[in-house]
């Protein structure tokens, strides 16, 4: 795709935040990107510009109907100074996937990794360098004809954000306590479950916010079909070691290939670990925990990168993993990843891309 991005910056650039006090997406930079999409004309017209409200109209489809596709990647300040992408391309394919599910035409995935590369150099003075800190980038597209009718749209935006951000969960590196829900579904194979669309997200919600007041950071989903089998938390993949073994559950359809999630695989299997990807009930997790062979639970995903479980309730039911303390797994995991994302480990898979 041989586009020139345009770029406009600021006249009146913002005050930037406290960087040991950023919590999570609540602060956004100058700049945002932005390239439309005509039926008929492709994708074109990409521009950065300052960050402002965008202007839709009552009827844009995407606030009707949800079609609506994001992605989640970090940028990170090396010691050295150097700027540095995780996978990005990975996260690029990754939005044709969501595209397809959700008819949505495709983007150029090396244009897609370049307008992330210049807009992240046009805003790079927001990257903190805090530890435990970095520039969150939320790549989105959405369905802009004013139109009401269930049909895919004529006309799209590929808008790209970036918000200086620190653990997604208070916690941290902490183990967080998950809620198992059993009353309400996410996704089920054959719908959108695999794809980074905002229904899903919308759909977790309810549950959520039960499961909060209950004291617990998130909810661990089972299969919408026997309700039996574990698929994943709301924004992470799960790994249990159970006798030595790791175990995540299979990719069949209903749940997201998360970016972190075969980073952690590829690690593991690296350090000699077996990695298992297969169908795991809340049964066989329960009865590992009883007969002492849960050894770990942890979360992946790019918001949080390795988040410790301590604790999960099934219907009441306390399960206790590692005495509610981080596991060896667990905190080696997120040593290495982030020590690769922020340039202190030898990236010796090639994950990293330079921005500049």
């Amino acid at each position: 795709m041989s586009l020139q991005i345009r770029i406009e910056k600021t006249k009146t650039p913002k005050q930037k935040p406290d960087q040991n006090k950023l919590g999570f997406g609540q602060y956004f930079t100058d700049h945002m990107f932005i390239m439309d999409y005509t039926e008929g004309k492709g994708w074109h017209d990409p521009r950065i510009v300052p960050y402002a409200p965008l202007q839709l109209d009552p009827a844009t489809m995407m606030l009707h109907y949800g079609q609506a596709i994001f992605e989640g990647m970090k940028a990170y300040k090396a010691k050295d100074g150097r700027i540095l992408l995780f996978r990005p391309k990975k996260n690029m394919e990754r939005i044709n996937i969501s595209n397809d599910r959700l008819c949505i035409p495709p983007i150029d995935v090396d244009f897609g990794v370049e307008a992330v590369k210049t807009i992240v150099e046009v805003d790079k003075d927001w990257i903190p360098e805090a530890e435990g800190t970095s520039l969150y980038i939320r790549p989105f597209i959405i369905a802009t004809d004013p139109f009401l009718g269930v049909r895919p749209s004529q006309t799209y935006m590929f808008i790209i954000i970036l918000s200086p951000v620190g653990a997604y969960y208070p916690e941290g590196i902490n183990p967080v306590k998950i809620y198992i829900e059993t009353e309400y579904v996410r996704a089920v194979k054959g719908g959108v479950g695999f794809a980074k669309t905002c229904g899903n997200y919308a759909a977790s919600i309810k549950a959520q916010m039960e499961a909060k007041k209950k004291g617990y950071t998130q909810v661990l989903w089972l299969d919408g079909v026997e309700r039996k089998y574990i698929e994943e938390v709301g924004t992470m993949n799960v790994f249990f070691k159970i006798n030595g073994e790791i175990i995540t559950p299979s990719l069949e359809g209903s749940i997201l290939a998360g970016i972190t999630r075969d980073s952690s695989i590829e690690l593991l299997r690296s350090w000699g670990l077996k990695v298992t990807e297969r169908r795991i009930s809340i049964q066989e997790l329960y009865d590992a925990h009883a007969n002492g062979t849960l050894e770990e639970a942890f979360g992946t995903g790019t918001a949080a990168v390795i988040s410790p479980i301590g604790e999960f309730n099934w219907n009441g039911n306390i399960i206790t993993v590692n005495q509610g303390k981080i596991g060896e797994i667990s905190e080696k995991l997120y040593n290495t990843i982030t020590g690769i994302q922020n340039g202190e480990i030898e990236d010796i898979f090639g994950w990293t891309v330079e921005v500049k």
